[in-house]
């Protein structure tokens, strides 16, 4: 990972401690383009919105898809706190984001959520794999690791 992805990925995870806060889920994410620049960022709402479905990382491939070209969509990268989720990993495959980069592991995710939380064995690139999409995904980041871990157990 580059100097940037890592700055993007901290922004995550800035995120995710501005969800957790606020009483949601600590998940943050930021879609960056071609050019480095952040074109929009989310942070959980589920427990906010009463949405199950809220995201931040489908909430940014909606926003991608009304706000980007086709071409856009393919040079952008989504970074985030912790790996899409099969929904959000098939909302960026849709959206046509033609990069995908987390932080923390569904496995590292799975060893600090509660019981009662609903994890996935089922890693981003797997989802992308079963498509025909050329999706690059990477993670997780273990320089951010510890940083993002610590706020599923506040």
């Amino acid at each position: 990972m580059t100097p940037e992805d890592i700055n993007h990925l901290r922004r995550c995870v800035e995120l995710a401690e501005i969800a957790v806060n606020r009483g949601d889920d600590p998940f943050g994410s930021v879609l960056v383009v071609s050019d480095g620049s952040v074109a929009a960022e989310r942070s959980n709402l589920v427990t906010t919105n009463r949405d199950v479905t809220a995201h931040p990382e489908l909430m940014l491939a909606g926003w991608a898809g009304a706000n980007l070209t086709p071409a856009e969509r393919a040079g952008a990268t989504m970074y985030t706190s912790g790996e899409h989720c099969p929904m959000c990993a098939t909302a960026l495959v849709w959206a046509g984001i033609g990069r995908m980069v987390f932080v923390l592991s569904q496995q590292m995710i799975g060893e600090l959520a509660p019981p009662e939380a609903t994890v996935f064995d089922l890693a981003a690139a797997d989802v992308v794999a079963a498509s025909n999409a050329a999706v690059v995904v990477e993670g997780p980041c273990l320089e951010l690791a510890a940083e993002a871990a610590k706020l599923f157990r506040r």
